[in-house]
Formats: C-alpha cells, structure tokens, sequence
C-alpha cells in the first residue's frame, strides 16, 4: 500500500495537472504559481441559495493548524491556506475553521497568515460558535457574543462570511445571538452544523424553524445517509450545503491502497482518487461546497483539480457507488 503523496508522485496524470495548474514541487512545502497556467480550467461555482452569491465548490478545512505545532509545520501548513487563495478563478476561497480547531490555532494562525501575505479579501471566511458543548444544554448569549467577538480578534476581519452554530448545541440561543450580528452586517451568513447521524432529524427540523443560509454535515461516496432527509430539506429550504469529510473520515484512502483510478473518470475529469471523491460529493445539487481538510499544500492543489472541468453523470453516480461497495471494507 502506498501513501497518498507516493500516490501523486508517480502518477503521470496527477503530475500534469498540478504542474499545469502553476504548482512547483520542492521548496519547502511548495510554491503556488500565481494564475492558473494555459488550459487549466476555471474552478466550478455554485450559488448560495439565501443571496445568490457564487462560491467554489472545493475550500479546505482547518482542524489541522494547531497552537502545538512546530515551526516548520507551521510553514508547511501556511503554504495549504495560500495554495486555496491563490490562483484566481483556478483556484478556492472557502476556509473553514472554528475556535477550537488546534486550541485556537486554526483561527489565529490562518488570519494572522491572510492579513500578513494580503490575501484577506481572497478568502470567504467560515467559522462556528458553540459554547454548549456537543449538543450540550441552554447557554448564556453573553458567553456567546465573547466567542464570537474572539473569532473577529483572532481572524483579523471586520466581517465573518459565515458563522455556524457547531454541532447543534443550543440553537435557540446561539442561532438568535447569530442572528444579531447578521443584522448588523458583522456576519453575513449564518447555519449550523452535525457530523452525528441521530441528530439530523433535529438538524432537518432547524431549517424548518429558523432562517438560516447554510448547514454543515458530512457526506462521502460510502456515507451518504445525508441523501435520504437532509438534502431533500435543504433543497427545499433554499438552504446552502458545506460538507465535511469527503473522504469518508480518511477510511476511503485505506480501502483504496494501491488500486489504479478507472480509466472512464476522465469521461469527468478526475485524474486522481481525490478528485473522484470529490466530484461525487460535489455532483450533488444539494452541496453547495466541499471542505476537506489537509495539512498538506499538494493535497491542497489536487483538491482544488476536484472543482474543474465536466462533473459526474447519474449513471457515473451509480458507477462510482458499485465501485465503492466492492472494495474491502464496505
């Protein structure tokens, strides 16, 4: 079984795509080139249904910038947040974060690194609030407003794109303190979010009760329980759609070992796994954008390559699924 990396290294699809996409290898950590290079396809857009407003369908999520890592990291990881803003209309722009990823470091570090490398307004910047705990009880709004004001200090921003009330903890009380600084124009977006299976009939409920703009669940090519009640809704309810864990909770990269990529996912332009797994996540109408986390700028670049060029078709789906459910593991 090879690693991811290895993976990239030696397969001469991949190879081309990230150097056609103005990547360099080495370097410590990697260089994004700047623009996109000639033929490199723009990156896919989808609405946010509240407003309208278009944003790429691939980002990245934060949980792995951390307070306890070494400097040296700390590059590596800052090389991943500049590869997502970078490359104009090639490129992403959706950093997801929240105050506890990394004791704090996700915010602090990835703000302090946009505000120091300029690319601030490049970024829609998404975070969360929850001072309950995982689906703990009743709040008080005081200690709310303090998280989210720590949020403004930390990201360096006078306004929040997007702040989501984590793992459904309280939403009467911390969705109506998210609703203040909505309408203030602190905040522009609003949601809230589970990565709990037993809670999306509750999450299903919210979109019902509240007016939100987006929720946050996870969803992968072997975990698609999100497809049953929670897209129907969202659908629905003109709610947007950010999905964490596209690949499975990494347990996809372990079925998938070594296996080479079938040759009909170029007939939608996935030259690598990731990218096949993305573009199952993203061919949904319901998902609005994927976040899948890495500490890694090539793995960065690669994902960005699930955002381009022809999306799966039904019958692909059903494909792509079989293929799924035949390797070890299922």
């Amino acid at each position: 079984m090879i690693s991811r990396r290895e993976w990239l290294r030696t397969t001469a699809g991949a190879g081309v795509a990230l150097t056609a996409s103005g990547w360099r290898f080495g370097d410590a950590g990697g260089v994004w080139g700047g623009n996109p290079g000639p033929g490199v396809q723009d990156m896919i857009l989808k609405p946010i249904p509240s407003s309208g407003e278009r944003i790429p369908v691939i980002g990245l999520g934060g949980r792995w910038i951390s307070t306890r890592a070494g400097e040296e990291e700390l590059a590596g990881h800052r090389a991943v947040l500049r590869a997502l803003a970078s490359g104009a209309e090639g490129g992403g722009r959706v950093f997801d974060t929240a105050p506890g990823y990394g004791g704090g470091g996700s915010e602090e570090y990835g703000g302090r690194w946009a505000e120091e490398d300029r690319f601030q307004e490049d970024i829609f910047w998404a975070t969360k609030v929850n001072v309950a705990g995982r689906g703990g009880g009743s709040v008080d709004p005081a200690d709310v407003r303090r998280q989210i004001d720590r949020s403004f200090e930390r990201l360096r921003i006078p306004v929040i794109d997007l702040n989501q009330v984590h793992n459904m903890g309280d939403p009467p009380t911390q969705l109506g303190v998210l609703k203040e600084y909505k309408a203030s124009g602190r905040i522009r977006y609003i949601g809230i979010t589970t990565t709990s299976e037993r809670q999306y009939p509750e999450l299903v409920q919210v979109m019902e009760d509240y007016p939100i703009d987006f929720v946050g669940v996870d969803y992968a090519i072997d975990s698609r329980l999100a497809e049953e009640a929670v897209f129907p809704a969202a659908l629905d309810q003109g709610v947007a759609v950010m999905v964490y864990l596209p690949f499975g909770r990494s347990r996809m990269w372990a079925r998938i070992g070594d296996r080479r990529l079938p040759e009909w996912a170029s007939e939608f332009d996935a030259s690598t796994w990731a990218q096949f797994m993305l573009k199952f996540v993203v061919a949904h109408p319901a998902v609005t954008v994927a976040v899948p986390g890495t500490g890694d700028a090539e793995h960065m670049v690669d994902n960005l390559g699930g955002g381009r060029g022809r999306l799966p078709t039904a019958e692909h789906l059903r494909r792509m699924i079989d293929l799924v459910e035949d390797l070890p593991g299922a």
